[in-house]
């Protein structure tokens, strides 16, 4: 099942690819920073905000893994299927 964890953290997934494949919004040269145009600081920029991103969405995995973890300990274990004897007592 698709919980709200899960999809915000395919958002948060999915944010930094499509601003970074999104040309045209920063393909300038101004304004620059630091002597770097626009086009080179922006990419640089996104490259630690992946990364917090990407923790972003790992911490929310883990914690939705954790409440599923633990809401199928408080229903109680699943049992295996008991092997048939194949008719031998």
């Amino acid at each position: 099942m698709v919980s709200p964890a899960r999809v915000l953290a395919g958002l948060c997934l999915l944010v930094p690819i499509v601003v970074v494949l999104w040309v045209p919004s920063y393909s300038k040269t101004s304004p620059e920073f630091g002597g770097l145009p626009f086009f080179y600081w922006y990419q640089l920029m996104w490259v630690p905000v992946s990364a917090l991103f990407t923790g972003a969405a790992y911490l929310l995995i883990r914690r939705d893994e954790a409440a599923r973890k633990a809401a199928s300990a408080v229903s109680g274990p699943v049992l295996p299927a008991q092997p048939s004897d194949g008719g031998r007592s």
